[in-house]
């Protein structure tokens, strides 16, 4: 994705939710170093994300950081900034410019689950196959193909998201 660097991590956190068309029902957190951002709570460590912002939490190209959703299913992502550069004029920002494979369904597991998933849909005969298409809203398994991904989707899901920083 491209965004601006001055984006807090809340609003990141939403982001990405919309990116991979998950509902926001977990937990989160950013971990830098030994800090992490999330929805503040002393007892787990965890400082208020919308008091960072993504320039001061990773600065320039190649900085990283994690984020984690869901703590028990624990997906875990590494951000990586691969660039920093200036706004286009009447582009607008947030927006994906690449991605790979289809996002898993929110409650599904974690990566085992998600693999295990995606076994069953591709098995017509396994006991789980009809009552995992009734749970993921499908008449058939080829509703879902997890080799796909659709630049277009993610980018109409965060066009609500969207503005334009520099006008033509």
């Amino acid at each position: 994705m491209e965004l601006p660097s001055a984006t807090d991590l809340r609003r990141l956190h939403d982001l990405v939710q919309a990116a991979f068309g998950w509902e926001d029902y977990h937990m989160w957190a950013f971990e830098a170093g030994r800090e992490r951002y999330g929805i503040a709570d002393r007892d787990l460590g965890i400082r208020s994300a919308a008091s960072m912002r993504l320039d001061r939490i990773a600065p320039g190209t190649g900085a990283r950081f994690d984020y984690t959703y869901d703590f028990g299913d624990d997906w875990e992502h590494d951000i990586v900034v691969e660039a920093v550069a200036d706004a286009e004029p009447g582009a607008a920002y947030p927006r994906c410019v690449t991605g790979r494979r289809a996002c898993p369904p929110e409650d599904c597991g974690g990566i085992w689950g998600y693999d295990y998933l995606v076994e069953i849909l591709a098995d017509p005969e396994h006991e789980e196959h009809e009552e995992r298409l009734e749970w993921l809203g499908l008449d058939s398994a080829d509703q879902f193909d997890p080799a796909a991904f659709d630049l277009g989707a993610v980018n109409a899901t965060l066009s609500s998201h969207a503005t334009v920083l520099i006008q033509n």
